[in-house]
């Protein structure tokens, strides 16, 4: 509750994270209805059809659309953004009361998905402008994670109830306003100190989006090529973009059991997502156990082991019960296997090629999810739906038995700083944060060892760091007089990250100290909560140099 008032308590970040809900509501609602749409008009070969339509330009302009908040004001991208969303999706709704062609109806879901990556790239870059204390980026990062996590379990059955009555043409209406309303929200909200940078000369447009573009490109050969050089990186991508590929099946699974096998209607498919969703809510909830935790191959097996069992029984026992039942404990794997992977591959990953292995793993989520998605039509046809449960369910499974070993290894070599992790924890600026993030600062962090009288910051200085007190005792000071004195448990050099200014006080060893030493880069990618996007982070340190 803290956390959610710290963010109630900003007007600017209340407007941002309600826009933010009506965005992934509209975003898992509408993805939806068109599959059932594409699969009650075509069957199989429609949903073929619409995934392709969807998932191949999206993954296409990802990479432009992570770099446009670079390049132009973020909130005016993020507006814009939620705009064109429903603009596309009442496109599409217009196209579905008409009954247009297959292929324009394809198309306007095609331009819609396309203009949803645009969202969290620039949302990355706004959040730090809009805090007014460090406490409150935290804050309003872990409420977007339960707004995604349960936006999963409340859309889809949204959908499903607007489906079962009216038909997916009102729900592509629904949301489509849902996303007008986002673009309303947030259009009033002032630009914070950090800005983007500015726009390209007018006439130089093209070659701007050709260099945006060939940015882009290069962040994701170079992270290929550190996958080539780093064997137990490139091992746990391959774990994270198996579990996408299962994750993508899902999407097609769940139509075609509601509709084909269990008989729910239309609306049916849009429960089943909700019951995976909701058991992705309590897994994530039960993922915090994994902080700090030295081994996280176990975990990570159980749950690959889990979410496989769940799809194989499902397959050999198609009852309503029972999908409800297992859908929500595959869920609840699939949360604990996302959060185990990402804080494993930042365990592994060196930290001087961090950033570019996550921009890889963007580029590879979007592929799995296509390759998943395009996958289950091709089952069902050979075997039925069963047969399609079962071997996709059968996947994670076999996978993790050839690649038991070298997980174990990796995960074994895998420096684990849990002592740092703890007293990170304890600070309130980072106690809220996931455990990826908190694994991710610990091993990044260095361990200084300094006398007393050793001036740590000085009043005025350019900052570059942020400090958390292990040990000792430290005398702030402002214009030469003494404020107040702190201990372990605090932190201090937030402020010159975060607002671009000088260091506001002096900080200076009142005793012998240990002090653990986060650098600028570190520290606010860590807070914005998005580490994969390479360009907004870059905006952010840009700014704040």
């Amino acid at each position: 509750m803290r956390v959610v008032r710290s963010v109630l308590a900003n007007p600017d970040l209340r407007r941002v994270e309600a826009a933010y809900a009506g965005f992934v509501a509209a975003e898992f609602g509408v993805w939806v209805a068109i599959l059932v749409y594409a699969y009650e008009q075509a069957g199989n070969r429609g949903v073929v059809a619409v995934i392709l339509a969807q998932l191949v330009p999206a993954t296409l302009f990802a990479p432009i659309a992570g770099a446009l908040a670079d390049r132009y004001r973020p909130l005016r991208v993020l507006t814009a953004g939620y705009v064109a969303q429903g603009t596309a999706m009442g496109a599409t709704a217009i196209a579905l009361a008409l009954d247009a062609p297959l292929v324009a109806v394809f198309a306007a879901a095609g331009v819609a998905a396309t203009v949803v990556t645009v969202t969290r790239p620039a949302q990355a870059v706004i959040l730090p402008t809009l805090a007014r204390r460090p406490i409150e980026l935290t804050a309003v990062n872990v409420v977007s994670t339960w707004i995604e996590s349960a936006a999963v379990c409340v859309a889809p059955v949204l959908a499903g109830v607007l489906l079962a009555a009216f038909g997916p043409g009102i729900v592509f209406t629904v949301f489509s306003l849902v996303a007008l309303v986002s673009a309303i929200l947030v259009a009033p909200i002032s630009a914070g100190p950090v800005r983007a940078t500015a726009a390209p000369a007018r006439g130089r447009t093209r070659v701007g989006a050709a260099s945006v573009l060939g940015d882009a490109w290069v962040d994701v050969a170079a992270g290929v090529r550190t996958l080539r050089m780093h064997r137990p990186a490139r091992l746990v991508v391959t774990l994270i973009g198996a579990q996408l590929f299962v994750f993508g099946a899902l999407d097609v699974i769940a139509v075609v059991l509601a509709v084909d096998v269990l008989e729910l209607g239309s609306g049916g498919a849009g429960y089943l997502t909700g019951a995976f969703g909701f058991g992705g809510v309590f897994g994530a909830m039960g993922a915090v156990a994994l902080v700090g935790r030295r081994r996280l191959a176990p975990p990570l097996a159980i749950a690959l082991l889990v979410w496989g069992a769940a799809f194989i029984a499902l397959g050999i026992d198609p009852t309503v019960g029972a999908a409800f039942v297992l859908l929500a404990v595959a869920g609840a794997a699939r949360s604990v296997l996302e959060v185990a992977g990402r804080t494993l591959l930042q365990r592994t990953s060196p930290p001087e090629v961090l950033a570019r292995v996550f921009g890889l793993v963007e580029a590879v989520e979007m592929g799995a999810l296509a390759l998943g998605s395009l996958a289950v039509p091709a089952l069902v046809a050979l075997g039925g739906v069963d047969t399609a449960l079962i071997v996709i369910g059968a996947f994670l499974p076999v996978l993790l038995a050839l690649r038991i070993r070298a997980l174990l290894r990796v995960d074994a070599a895998a420096t684990v700083p849990v002592v740092e992790v703890a007293l990170l924890r304890s600070l309130a600026i980072f106690a809220a944060l996931p455990p990826g993030s908190l694994d991710g600062l610990a091993r990044n962090a260095t361990s200084l060892h300094l006398a007393a009288g050793t001036t740590v910051i000085r009043q005025g200085a350019i900052g570059h760091s942020y400090y958390a007190i292990a040990d000792g005792e430290v005398r702030v000071e402002i214009d030469g007089r003494f404020v107040r004195s702190m201990t372990r448990g605090e932190g201090f050099g937030e402020i010159a990250l975060l607002r671009s200014v000088r260091r506001t006080a002096t900080v200076i060893a009142a005793s012998a100290v240990v002090l653990l030493e986060i650098d600028k880069e570190s520290f606010v990618v860590e807070l914005t909560g998005h580490p994969p996007s390479v360009a907004a982070a870059d905006s952010i340190i840009e700014n704040l140099d």
